[in-house]
């Protein structure tokens, strides 16, 4: 799994290295920008190793990005509950691989289309192509969803119905600027604000507590 994002680059990789030959050979000068869109591409599909942290009642954000909502609002598609939604943007230059903000199990993932309005619009969860995953774990039932953006227009999904998950463990990932959103129970204890970055599969997003029996 640690090399699957750059192998969904594959093409693009082929891509610009036929294109840097032709260029270093036809066009000198235009190959140094096609060497830089190379490396770009390279970079772009990075994978870092992440470590959650130690308490598992702690939520790890499922993406890198930027903090962009943060609000309870009614869940209708899943739950059918009231829930807290944290919304994290992804710009072209921060990992877009995917991980799991619990320890639980897939319980459900289907894509949907629509359109490709900009990520940072929460109108985006519902307008956008996107791909939902319920997954479920002793401390609860999350929702994460993956949302296309103005720029990317593909999901790559990497687990399947049934599947295990460790807390962090990737599950897929969304090519060229994004969104992702983590739907939590609503007792749930919010740890970060709108304007935070957070780090995928490490940074601590919500504590989840128990309901009183």
């Amino acid at each position: 799994m640690k090399f699957r994002a750059l192998g969904e680059a594959r093409w693009i990789l082929g891509i610009l290295g036929v294109c840097w030959i032709a260029t270093v050979l036809l066009f000198p000068i235009l190959s140094i920008v096609v060497a830089l869109m190379f490396l770009f591409s390279v970079y772009f599909f990075r994978d870092p190793e992440r470590q959650p942290p130690a308490d598992l009642q702690l939520v790890v954000a499922p993406a890198d990005g930027l903090v962009v909502q943060v609000e309870e609002l009614d869940e209708t598609e899943h739950l059918n509950t009231k829930v807290k939604r944290i919304g994290i943007f992804l710009s072209v230059f921060d990992v877009h691989v995917n991980r799991s903000p619990i320890e639980g199990e897939i319980i459900h993932s289907q894509g949907a289309k629509g359109r490709f309005v900009d990520a940072r619009n929460p109108a985006s969860s519902q307008l956008n192509a996107r791909r939902t995953w319920v997954i479920a774990g002793a401390q609860g039932t999350v929702i994460v969803r993956q949302i296309t953006g103005a720029i990317a227009r593909r999901i790559c999904p990497w687990k399947a119905v049934g599947d295990h998950l460790e807390r962090g463990e990737r599950f897929g990932m969304i090519r060229f600027g994004s969104r992702t959103e983590v739907d939590l129970p609503l007792e749930a204890e919010i740890l970060v604000k709108k304007g935070d970055r957070v780090k995928g599969g490490e940074t601590a997003v919500a504590r989840l507590i128990h309901k009183a029996k």
